[in-house]
């Protein structure tokens, strides 16, 4: 497998992703994490994985802050990204749908991956839900599912998207477009090689001009590339009044710790250091 990962590592992340989602309706995310990595299989990582993002959530509050942090032992720069991003203040971006494409992107590697496919879905991901282009693609381009080819690409397409047809940036680099030339000149020999194919060529071509939304969907339908989540909250009282009594009850339980910590009855050497982030030497 070309992601980088075991199967089975991506399998456990994609359900991991999935229950811890559908945890956080009901409960803190802090009561979830804490038991989650008992649930993991334990030949992968994920448990180990788990326990550090509880205890970066008991010292920081974010959830991101423990993704970068694993970003050289587990997790990729993308999904470090992507909860990042929906932790901002002011997004519509929602840490329920950053789990939810994180899910469905775990899902996809699984399974049988291409790198154009990965590519189309990372970047929808970032347009969808503008999430920043530049921000987006340079992590993007720390994932090592993508070669040195694709790296490269990345690097481009962050240069010239915003100013340049997305379709185009497609294109060419397609087979098609090397087709096309080949018909004028025969002996054309293309300066970096195709990355698409000639369907997603095809596709390209006919989607010019028009909103790059409407190219995903058509990679979607015709080549079964993953489909980007659009997970919509219910916007009803009832959902509205379960927000606030989670985060009411985070407030609650963050307090009780502060309260502990002044009257000296928690020992915080057990949120230290985890051995993963060790260094040589260090106790």
């Amino acid at each position: 497998m070309i992601t980088g990962m075991e199967r089975e590592e991506l399998v456990e992340q994609a359900y991991f992703f999935r229950v811890f989602r559908e945890r956080l309706a009901d409960n803190l995310a802090q009561e979830a994490l804490d038991y989650l990595h008992q649930e993991m299989l334990t030949t992968t990582r994920l448990p180990v994985a788990v326990r550090f993002l509880s205890t970066e959530l008991k010292h920081t509050g974010l959830l991101s802050s423990g993704f970068a942090r694993l970003t050289h032992y587990y997790f990729t720069p993308f999904q470090a990204f992507v909860v990042q991003q929906a932790e901002q203040e002011g997004r519509r971006f929602t840490v329920p749908t950053a789990l939810l494409v994180l899910e469905r992107m775990a899902a996809y590697l699984a399974d049988k991956p291409t790198r154009p496919g990965l590519f189309v879905f990372q970047f929808e991901t970032v347009s969808r839900n503008r999430l920043g282009y530049d921000e987006g693609l340079a992590a993007m381009s720390g994932d090592p599912f993508y070669d040195d080819d694709w790296k490269k690409y990345l690097e481009m397409v962050r240069r010239q998207v915003g100013t340049v047809d997305f379709a185009d940036l497609v294109y060419v680099r397609s087979e098609l477009y090397i087709a096309d030339h080949r018909r004028l000149d025969p002996d054309y020999e293309p300066p970096v090689p195709a990355l698409f194919g000639i369907k997603e060529g095809r596709i390209a071509v006919a989607s010019r001009g028009r909103d790059p939304l409407y190219l995903f969907a058509a990679l979607q339908r015709q080549l079964g590339y993953p489909e980007v989540p659009r997970f919509r909250e219910r916007d009803d009282l009832t959902a509205k009044l379960a927000v606030m009594q989670t985060k009411f009850r985070e407030l609650e339980a963050r307090l009780k710790l502060v309260e502990s910590e002044q009257r000296g009855h928690v020992d915080l050497s057990q949120f230290g250091k985890p051995e993963l982030l060790k260094d040589e030497g260090e106790e």
